[in-house]
């Protein structure tokens, strides 16, 4: 595939306006949650690792029951107007928690009360960004829309922590709120400068194979509170692949991405590095997950053989890194395991889009982002406990142990339980339903 194809949803001009935005806002968030980190753990406590997980546990506990709302809301109202509305609210948060850490009048149940409120607004902002993406390509770009999205996610990764490394280093870590801040004001601009009527609204996406045998009956945008939310439940149910890719974003959104925890004790306990040593590994970490990111959206069509590949390639890195014999090792190890950690969640949240009808859109991604949150309040502390009394490499096995164990139970799933078989042809690993035949040049009709 030509590398022009990478970036083709940038031809549509208010998903371009969309990207760079995300691209600003990214950035000034990876800045923040890496100032968030080191004022808690370096300047607001004794390296208390367990204020750390209450932190992440705090700033993720309300999408454990509003993200459902959140996708409601996404399902009912415009979503570039809630995006508007929720945007001003983070950037009024982020506003504050500059302005309080500059003067030296933060205490730390002020970044847990701003922590909390940004989790709420961010319940509601999640689900609506999400669903919106289909709104301004269309079917057709979908799937390389949401690897765009990745992409300016992880381009942030790689320049985030590093450069908030450097302003805590120069400046002080209030001024990574204070650009946080700036970033949302140029969202909120391209936001508000979009062409309405060129949205796709309504708009309808070609079902997947796992709906081809029809399971259940079509939901409608008619029902209303609880039962409208538990729609978005049966839907999935309903249809195995979904409940197998959902349960893969369960526990890699639960245990892979604990690095706000991980990398800040790894880095400061296990090899003594400071600020600039602990932005470093969230940066090189994004050059992983960028090229991952990239890589999913010049695919024309995700299949399970990539999150299959890309769960073992995670569950390999991240064992080794929690073997790292020094700094460098550790640093180097971070590029697979952004990598690995991406492909899946981008290629598990494509193959989810392109196969859900657009009335249950907000609806099933508040699902989606739920379970990409996964049990974060309930685990995070447990992590922080656990770095206090193990150690950190303690907290990286803890991390990494459980999706060993997915591992292993997605193959049982689909070599087992499901009679898959995996074999190689066109210089590819093919999962299928149906025995390889011998000419490596046919393609078999139930390909994954």
């Amino acid at each position: 595939m030509a590398i022009g194809s990478m970036f083709t949803s940038l031809a549509v001009p208010n998903y371009r306006r969309y990207f760079f935005g995300c691209l600003s806002s990214n950035i000034g968030q990876w800045m923040s949650n890496t100032a968030k980190s080191w004022l808690v753990l370096v300047e607001l406590t004794d390296s208390n690792a367990a204020m750390l997980g209450y932190l992440t546990a705090v700033m993720f506990l309300p999408n454990m029951f509003v993200t459902p709302f959140g996708g409601l809301l996404a399902d009912r109202f415009p979503k570039r107007n809630l995006a508007l509305i929720t945007q001003s609210c983070l950037c009024a948060s982020a506003a504050t928690l500059a302005t309080l850490v500059i003067s030296g009048h933060v205490r730390l149940w002020m970044v847990f009360a701003l922590a909390f409120w940004d989790g709420l607004i961010g319940a509601v902002d999640n689900p609506t960004r999400q669903s919106f993406v289909s709104e301004l390509v269309g079917p057709d770009r979908l799937p390389n829309a949401i690897g765009l999205n990745s992409a300016s996610f992880n381009a942030a990764r790689l320049l985030g922590p590093g450069l908030s490394g450097l302003v805590i280093d120069w400046f002080g870590t209030g001024y990574s709120f204070a650009v946080n801040a700036a970033s949302f004001l140029v969202l909120i601009a391209l936001l508000a400068s979009m062409d309405k009527t060129a949205f796709f609204i309504g708009a309808k996406v070609t079902r997947g194979a796992g709906d081809a045998a029809g399971a259940g009956p079509r939901v409608t945008g008619s029902e209303r509170g609880v039962r409208s939310l538990l729609a978005g439940l049966r839907y999935v149910r309903q249809r195995p692949h979904l409940v197998l890719l959902f349960s893969i974003a369960l526990m890699m959104g639960t245990f892979a991405f604990n690095y706000a925890i991980t990398n800040p004790l790894m880095a400061t306990q296990a090899f003594h590095r400071g600020a600039r040593g602990y932005g470093i590994l969230g940066s090189v970490m994004g050059i992983g997950s960028l090229t991952g990111a990239l890589l999913a959206a010049q695919r024309r069509r995700p299949r399970v053989r990539h999150v299959y590949v890309f769960l073992a390639i995670f569950c390999l890195t991240s064992s080794a890194s929690a073997l790292a014999p020094n700094f460098t090792v550790f640093t180097l190890l971070m590029v697979p395991i952004g990598f690995s950690a991406i492909s899946i969640t981008v290629t598990c949240n494509s193959m989810i889009q392109i196969s859900i009808d657009a009335p249950l859109r907000g609806r099933v991604m508040a699902l989606w982002n739920l379970c990409i949150m996964g049990l974060t309040p309930i685990v995070s502390p447990a992590i922080g406990l656990i770095g206090d009394f193990g150690g950190p490499r303690a907290t990286v096995w803890f991390c990494t142990i459980p999706l060993i164990i997915t591992f292993a139970v997605v193959t049982w799933h689909l070599y087992v339980r499901r009679g898959y078989r995996l074999h190689y042809a066109d210089r590819h690993f093919w999962v299928t339903e149906t025995p390889p035949t011998h000419d490596t040049h046919h393609r078999p009709a139930e390909e994954a």
